[in-house]
């Protein structure tokens, strides 16, 4: 099994925070030198480890944003 190879493009935003110091973060995140994606994971501190997570391309997280502004909250 070859290792899993990614780059953080960019941070965009945290979601939340354990109390053990893992961040649920909103990122853009190349993976296996692969076109960009939208991420959304639990990372441990300095982003040395990492949970399971979603990726979503941008016409999948414009199709999220838009199910969430339809929301009643």
């Amino acid at each position: 099994m070859s290792d899993l190879k990614f780059e953080i493009i960019e941070e965009i935003g945290q979601l939340s925070e354990s109390n053990k110091g893992w961040k649920k973060e909103l990122n853009l995140i190349r993976w296996n030198d692969n076109k960009p994606k939208y991420d959304i994971r639990e990372w441990a501190p300095n982003h040395e480890k990492m949970s399971k997570g979603i990726t979503l391309s941008t016409e999948e997280l414009k199709e999220l944003k838009e199910l969430l502004n339809n929301m009643e909250i």
